[in-house]
Parts: C-alpha cells; structure tokens; sequence
C-alpha cells in the first residue's frame, strides 16, 4: 500500500510539473508572442540541425547497452595496474555508462577489491563523452570538438590513474569505499541489460525491450535538455553583444581556463544542454580552451555528480578525485587551446 501510495505521489508530482510548465509557456506566449516565435523557430531549427548525427549515436549506445557489450568494462580492470589503467580510460571514454548505473558498478568494483587506480581512470573517463555525445558534440560544435573531446576523456582517465597510484601504499586508497547502508546497496544493484553479450538483439525479446527502453530514455533526455539549451543560445544571442565575454574568458585572458573550471563546473546540468550555451559562449568571446575545460570539467566535477560521490567515497578519496578532475579539465583546456 505504502509503495502504491508512493507512485501516487510521484505521479501527482510530476502531473502539476507539466501543469505548471505548460501554464507558464501559455503566459510566456500571452506577453511576448514574436520573441516566444522567434524562439521556437531556432529550436526546432536546431534540433534539425544535429539529428542526423544525434540520432545513429542514440541508436548505438541502445545496442551496446542491450547486446551487452559493456559486460566487459569489469575485465579490464583485471591484469597489471598500468594496462588495467589504460584499458578503463578507453573504455570510459566510449562506452554510455548513466549516473544511474556507474555508482552501482564502481562500487561493486571497489568491494571485490579492484584497485582504485583502474577505478579511478574509468570515474573520471566515463561522464565527459559517450556515442551519442560524441555525435551531439560533432553536430552542435563541429569535428575538432568532438575528437578533442573524446581525447580529453582518455587522457583525464589516464591521468586521475596514474596520480592515484602515486598513493597506492596509502591505508585511504586500499579501502576508499565508506561502510554504510549506501555502499552496502551499490555494491550488490546491477545495470538491467543482459550480462551475455550477443550482437543480435533482435533475437530476444528481452534485449529488444531493453534497446527501446534506452531509446526512448536517451531521446527523451536529449530534447529534455536541448530544447531549453538551444532557447537559452537564443536568448544570448539576442542580449549580448559580440565578443561581450572576451575581456572574462577570451583568448588574451591568462584566468580563462580556470573560470571557465572553478565557474562553470558547478553550474553545469547536463553534457547535452552544455553543448548549444558553450556555442552561444563562444560566439561571444569565450575561447576555444575555456569551452573544452568547462565541458570537460562539468561532465566529471559537475554538483550533481558531487553529490552522488560524496556518499560513497571517504573524504580523502573524494579530494583526490577532485584534484585529478580540476586539474586534468585545465590541462585539456589549455592543450586545446595550444592546439587550435
């Protein structure tokens, strides 16, 4: 009863969300129709714009997740530290692992003994990019974003490893995992693909289920964020002037790539929304280094992520994994901005 209740609630909840969303857009439409039409054209035109490379990347991290080609990410976590290492920052760097899934995964890990380092590299590698961000990324900010991107993501993983194994006699990185009730529940929760890994899901129905499910549940998170994001652009493109942020995160400025760390990490909501605003940014003086360390750095050290680790982790595990963060975001931007 008290489960039912709950889904009650929830529905309740989420029924005067969208009541007072759509009430709110109606007033919105009431006070200013051309700039509210206005609006609406650029989105729509944006989201034209990026779903033929959206679309086939939604589509391929479906079939990974329901073929079950991320079974193997714990094997590669097996063997000596350094490939371990390796192994954990490429596949972090490609493979869709969700916020839902990654803390019942790594802790899982974490609890059979693995050692943080391997860990470590695929925590950092895993947030920053995956197919369908990949291909987000491409459609939104072009080629040398996404590959840099996805560099980025391999590299940070590779450094947040090797800074870890610095400290690997330490009594903290031996057993980084807290003991509570949390960390007891993660350990033993699973992702709901199936373990098999079998390219042709087409043949089982549960696997079929599962690709829908990841569709719809991606497609859903990808308009969720970008039809705000590409408003918000808008929005910036109308209001300011260009080259408005040059003088806080142009080219010529030395503190660029930290502000756009230590400021826009904790702002940041979501790697797809971030992509069309990091647009509307840079058409507006932000450098091209600045936009890879905000992107970079608000997929791993973002609050929301904060707080999911924060339960998990003891605190000095938790510093360690914002050092090697903050200071691998810098080390792209700055990188990138050499490189362009």
């Amino acid at each position: 009863m008290s489960e039912q209740l709950r889904s009650q609630n929830r529905l309740t909840t989420r029924t005067m969300l969208m009541l007072g969303f759509l009430a709110l857009a109606a007033a919105l439409a009431m006070l200013w129709p051309n700039q509210i039409w206005q609006t609406s054209r650029f989105v729509i035109a944006g989201l034209v714009s990026v779903a033929p490379l959206v679309i086939p990347g939604i589509v391929l991290a479906a079939w990974i997740m329901a073929s079950g080609a991320d079974a193997p990410i714990a094997r590669a976590f097996e063997g000596r530290v350094l490939h371990a290492i390796i192994a954990a920052s490429a596949i972090g760097a490609i493979t869709p692992v969700c916020g839902v899934t990654i803390l019942p995964l790594l802790a899982g890990l974490l609890a059979a003994g693995i050692p943080l380092a391997p860990v470590m590299a695929f925590w950092l590698a895993s947030p920053v990019t995956d197919p369908a961000m990949l291909a987000t990324t491409l459609a939104t900010l072009g080629t040398s974003f996404a590959v840099g991107k996805t560099i980025a993501a391999f590299g940070l993983g590779l450094w947040g490893g090797a800074v870890t194994t610095l400290f690997s006699t330490r009594s903290w990185v031996a057993a980084p995992l807290r003991q509570n009730q949390i960390v007891g529940r993660l350990s033993t929760r699973r992702c709901h693909a199936p373990l098999s890994f079998d390219p042709r899901i087409w043949k089982e129905s549960e696997r079929l289920d599962v690709f829908w499910q990841n569709v719809v549940a991606t497609t859903r998170l990808v308009l969720i964020c970008l039809v705000p994001a590409f408003a918000a652009e808008y929005a910036l493109n109308t209001t300011l002037q260009p080259e408005a942020l040059a003088a806080y995160v142009g080219d010529d400025v030395w503190w660029a790539i930290p502000v756009a760390v230590f400021v826009g990490a904790p702002v940041y909501l979501d790697g797809y929304a971030a992509l069309p605003l990091t647009r509307g940014l840079m058409d507006h003086g932000m450098s091209p280094g600045a936009a890879m360390a905000f992107l970079v750095s608000g997929g791993v050290i973002s609050i929301w992520g904060a707080m999911a680790i924060v339960p998990v982790l003891r605190p000095k595990p938790f510093v360690l994994y914002l050092a090697t963060a903050i200071s691998g975001s810098m080390f792209a931007g700055y990188i990138f901005d050499w490189l362009q």
